[in-house]
């Protein structure tokens, strides 16, 4: 399922540590593998668009894992 979401990137520390994008309604997205270096900025504001991959599960499971296709940095 394509979709696009605006949130903020966190670094989350369970397991050897992953990172997420958090909706301001609290909803939690699991990047997946392999996103942007630029991407990955805790505390950084974006819009991603990407694909859940319901294919792949992870030792985190915070949330259905988000293989990222584009972002833009929000202001």
């Amino acid at each position: 399922m394509s979709l696009t979401v605006e949130g903020t990137v966190e670094r989350k520390g369970m397991g050897p540590g992953a990172w997420a994008l958090v909706t301001e309604k609290g909803d939690s997205y699991e990047i997946h593998q392999g996103a942007p270096n630029d991407l990955l900025k805790a505390g950084q504001k974006v819009k991603v668009k990407g694909k859940v991959r319901e294919d792949v599960m992870t030792l985190a499971m915070i949330g259905p894992v988000l293989e990222v296709t584009s972002f833009e940095v929000m202001n």
